[in-house]
């Protein structure tokens, strides 16, 4: 690579004592002008990362294991915690799709390396192409490490081509290693899905978002959430707003509700959260038939879960996901709630995205949901009575 890239700036500078030889009778301000254009040139040729972009999509993860193994511990934990069944969802799916893969030349394994999410997982000492390649990636003090029981797993970013993850997982022996892979579940997982969420981000915005109507909801209402680029607003009240988008096999919505002068959230559980979502989905979330409404559904076949979270270290928020039914009706699907509480302004805030796509799986759309609720922000100099009295202040 870095023979590719001095071939590139040398063939620069060739092309730019060329061309000031070519233009010596031009002005000295084109002259200028060109060089300018010509050192942008040389700096992005040099300092830019020209390796090709990994293949495969954001949910599926590859684990590299020698091919006898597919049936041990190791593996089944990896199935366990990576591949996980997502019970929040109508129908359970998993949280990433698995494919387990082995190698016999550099040729395959030049192929895997080119893959967005790859798992790399063998005991420390296996006899194997897996576990020679591991070996080979460690150094002898992290080997070390790893043999001493002290360290199990190494991740990896952009290791080969762009926007990649790589995770090494290794231990003396396939019981010691699935046991820390179960055990660390929160934070293995917990990386690869952090990481999802800011691609999912690239993704849903990629065509488009509505800026004026964030700002609009930052400078009225002291709060924003980025928005995609087909949402429309039905509802705008003093606190209550309603987005929808509306297609005919894939319908989805958002809203939001919050509150002033909210002194602390000791109050704020799941049970509370649930019983303030069904209170607000009766009034706004309707069916087309009378009486019909969106409410939580509470199935034995289905979980809810509600997961703490903290963002910027200065709101605390609650993460609740779930399935809702339809009152009077035979609807139902996938919602993420995002309850938020800001210290500094006394303030709460609920933040919901729904969805009623009955022929689709669920779990793509519910990432991008859990990714667009993490954009929420909130305005830490808001002043409800200060913004009244200016608005009072203008219409006079």
């Amino acid at each position: 690579m870095e023979t590719e890239t001095l071939f590139i700036c040398k063939r620069a500078q060739i092309w730019c004592h060329f061309k000031l030889i070519l233009h010596k009778n031009l002005t000295m301000k084109t002259v200028h002008l060109l060089t300018a254009l010509i050192i942008l040139f040389i700096v992005s040729a040099c300092n830019g990362d020209y390796r090709p972009k990994s293949i495969g999509s954001v949910d599926e993860v590859l684990v590299v294991m020698d091919s006898t193994q597919w049936n041990s511990e190791t593996a089944m934990a990896i199935e366990e915690t990576f591949g996980k069944p997502m019970r929040t969802l109508p129908a359970p799916e998993s949280s990433y799709n698995l494919t387990f893969r082995d190698f016999r030349n550099n040729e395959q394994l030049d192929r895997i390396r080119e893959f967005k999410n790859i798992i790399f997982a063998a005991p420390i000492d296996e006899e194997s192409n897996v576990g020679s390649f591991i070996r080979a990636l460690l150094s002898e003090e992290v080997e070390n490490r790893v043999r001493s029981g002290d360290s199990f797993a190494f991740p990896r970013t952009d290791q080969w081509v762009r926007d990649q993850w790589a995770l090494i997982l290794t231990s003396t022996d396939d019981n010691a290693l699935a046991d820390k892979i179960r055990n660390s579940e929160e934070s293995l997982v917990g990386n690869l899905k952090e990481l999802e969420f800011d691609r999912r981000l690239d993704d849903i915005y990629r065509r488009g978002e509505q800026v004026a109507l964030s700002d609009s909801l930052w400078e009225n209402h002291g709060w924003s959430v980025r928005i995609q680029h087909d949402y429309v607003q039905t509802v705008d009240t003093t606190n209550v707003v309603v987005f929808r988008r509306y297609l005919p096999d894939n319908n989805r919505w958002m809203w939001a509700w919050w509150q002033d002068d909210v002194p602390n959230k000791d109050f704020v559980n799941q049970d509370w959260i649930n019983a303030t979502r069904d209170s607000l989905m009766e009034i706004y979330i309707r069916g087309e038939r009378d009486e019909s409404y969106v409410t939580t559904e509470y199935s034995p076949r289905r979980d809810i879960t509600t997961n703490t979270m903290d963002i910027d270290g200065r709101l605390e928020g609650f993460e609740t996901m779930g399935t809702w039914r339809m009152t009077n009706d035979f609807m139902g699907g996938p919602f993420v709630n995002f309850t938020y509480y800001d210290p500094e302004t006394e303030r709460l805030f609920m933040i919901e995205y729904g969805q009623f796509a009955p022929n689709v799986t669920k779990r793509r759309f519910v990432r991008q949901f859990q990714s667009m609720g993490r954009t929420f922000q909130a305005d830490s100099t808001w002043n409800q009575t200060d913004r009244e009295q200016i608005t009072e202040f203008v219409r006079e």
